[in-house]
């Protein structure tokens, strides 16, 4: 299950998993509300898909999207469900980075296309 926040350009991540054919296999997930954390429904979710695996998927760098704030909260849910947890939470996702943009488009590109593709292609390991 890839979990994201509105990504800007999700659609882009809905028309890849259409075109690799993995609807079936990947559950995207949007977190509309970051604060006050939605438990209740992250929890719902998270029983909705039993045997799914999580990744957050964020177009920001890493030290600067939502990622550092959601992955105790879904630790949480986690717990409360009785899953097991595997260390930290996969990202898909922009490196750290000192700036919101690379400043060149074609690294932006090049960025965007590889954070879609490990968000649908990543080995997941968590929970």
């Amino acid at each position: 299950m890839a979990v994201c926040s509105r990504v800007p350009r999700d659609y882009d991540l809905y028309a890849e998993r259409a075109k690799q054919g993995k609807e079936g296999q990947v559950a995207i997930v949007r977190v509309e509300q970051l604060a006050p954390f939605p438990f209740d429904l992250v929890c719902r979710e998270i029983r909705r898909y039993p045997n799914a695996q999580l990744l957050w998927c964020q177009e920001e760098p890493m030290n600067m999207g939502a990622y550092l704030h959601v992955q105790p909260r879904f630790d949480t849910c986690l717990r409360e469900e009785g899953r097991p947890m595997m260390g930290r939470m996969p990202y898909a996702g922009r490196p750290p980075s000192a700036a919101t943009a690379t400043g060149f488009g074609q690294v932006h590109a090049r960025e965007q296309a590889q954070l879609i593709n490990d968000a649908l292609n990543v080995q997941y390991a968590y929970p």
